[in-house]
């Protein structure tokens, strides 16, 4: 199948969601770009084969007059191998690939509730009526699959007026103009790929820079040098790269490539403080590996993204970093082929001696560093399994205290006061006075 596809039928998933999954797409709030850290510099690195497009942005704020930068290189280097690029291309691919704070809305409990009640019954007794009534309207059920915590049905139809009843009287809300979208999909002989969460199985799985120089260059060496660096540095500094390829991700030969902790639930109040969470969770996990690991914050194929922290690279803004490979279609805007992989280090001369060595894999597996709010139900409840929810909000409150500590080094004592609303020396639960029975 391809990425075109797989891309509009994951869109699809996210129009047709059922009511109490709305946010199974999430919605970007905030990004940890590099502007969180002081003393950062950022490089692109573009490679194919043996060649090398090498774009370097220091975060150098002093007087420019007295700016001077030494740069290895494995190569001789004429005149026309060395630009000056654009600064907006760096920030933009920056922006693009920061690790991202994303937030959920649960639906009300009641009416999940009454859904997960009448999807039960049903299982229990047949699927032969939904199947009955979706064959009345032309619509065919292909196949059934639950992976992880989704369940999801392949659908094809006839045409989709049909469609779009059926999805609606299973409890999906469509919105208004996703006709004449779905008809023009039916008649290219698209099928339908459509998820909702299962909630049962979600519980068991528990889970300002100078202007960028730009050289270009041949070699079989996929290196980049950071000795130097640390020569007249007075202490560690940071150092994101951006690597693009179009095999796949990129990792460090002679340090560890470490992912981020990524898609772990967070306290509310992290929206308001995220520049200062996601620093010291960086600052805790380079810790944690005794400061000599690389470590991953993102890898994705530029065609798309999810949640998008900015809009994807065009492909004459990938052209003027260096990827020299596109051509015929991309120039009249397709997708790319192009991997991005996002590297951030903190080093210093005894921590990383040598110069970091990379390879290119064949994995373009996604992986974004990636930190998830959770918004309760605030309408009213008139339900049984109300207090039931509210004990679920106790229990998520504790565990999102503790993953943030655990991600930070915070004080969970005082993570635990904040998530309390009132005073005293035992203050009001918040979860407690969500609702106005």
């Amino acid at each position: 199948m391809s990425r075109f596809r797989i891309l509009v039928l994951f869109l699809l998933g996210c129009l047709l969601a059922p009511e109490p999954a709305q946010a199974f797409c999430g919605f970007y709030v905030a990004r940890a770009d590099a502007r969180l850290f002081n003393r950062a510099s950022r490089v692109v690195l573009v490679r194919d084969g043996d060649r090398t497009v090498l774009t370097m942005a220091n975060d150098y704020r002093g007087d420019p007059a007295e700016f001077a930068v030494v740069i290895p290189v494995p190569t001789r280097i004429q005149r026309e191998q060395i630009h000056v690029a654009d600064p907006a291309l760096v920030d933009h691919l920056d922006a693009y690939s920061a690790p991202r704070l994303v937030e959920y809305f649960d639906s009300d409990p009641c009416a999940r509730r009454m859904t997960l009640e009448g999807r039960a019954d049903a299982s229990k007794q047949s699927a032969a009526p939904e199947e009955a009534r979706a064959r009345s309207l032309g619509v065919t059920i292909e196949a059934r699959y639950t992976v992880g915590e989704y369940d999801i049905l392949i659908l094809s139809a006839a045409e989709s007026r049909g469609l779009l009843r059926w999805l609606r009287e299973t409890g999906y809300r469509i919105p208004d103009g996703a006709e004449p979208i779905v008809a023009s999909y039916l008649k290219q002989g698209m099928r339908f790929f459509v998820a909702r969460v299962n909630l049962d199985q979600q519980a068991r799985l528990g889970t300002s820079f100078l202007r960028p120089l730009q050289v270009a260059y041949e070699s079989p060496k996929f290196m980049l040098p950071i000795r130097l660096g640390t020569v007249n540095a007075d202490g560690p500094q940071d150092l994101l790269i951006y690597a693009l390829t179009r095999t796949g991700r990129v990792e460090t030969t002679n340090y560890r490539t470490v992912r981020l902790p990524s898609d772990a639930e967070v306290p509310l109040f992290v929206k308001d403080e995220f520049a200062s969470f996601y620093r010291d969770l960086f600052a805790e996990q380079v810790r944690r590996e005794s400061m000599r690991a690389v470590f991953l914050e993102y890898a994705w194929d530029m065609a798309w993204c999810d949640p998008c922290a900015a809009d994807p690279l065009s492909p004459g803004e990938l052209r003027e970093l260096g990827v020299f490979w596109l051509g015929g279609d991309a120039s009249r805007g397709s997708a790319p082929n192009v991997f991005l992989t996002r590297l951030h280090v903190r080093y210093d001369a005894e921590h990383f001696p040598d110069d970091l060595r990379f390879h290119e894999t064949g994995d373009r597996a996604n992986f974004q560093g990636r930190y998830v709010l959770r918004h309760p139900w605030t309408g009213p409840t008139r339900c049984p399994e109300a207090e039931a929810y509210r004990r679920q909000l106790e229990e998520r409150g504790e565990r999102q205290a503790r993953t943030l500590a655990s991600l930070t080094g915070w004080n969970l004592a005082e993570i635990r006061t904040r998530l309390a609303l009132g005073g005293g020396a035992d203050p009001e639960p918040w979860w407690r006075r969500l609702w106005q029975e």
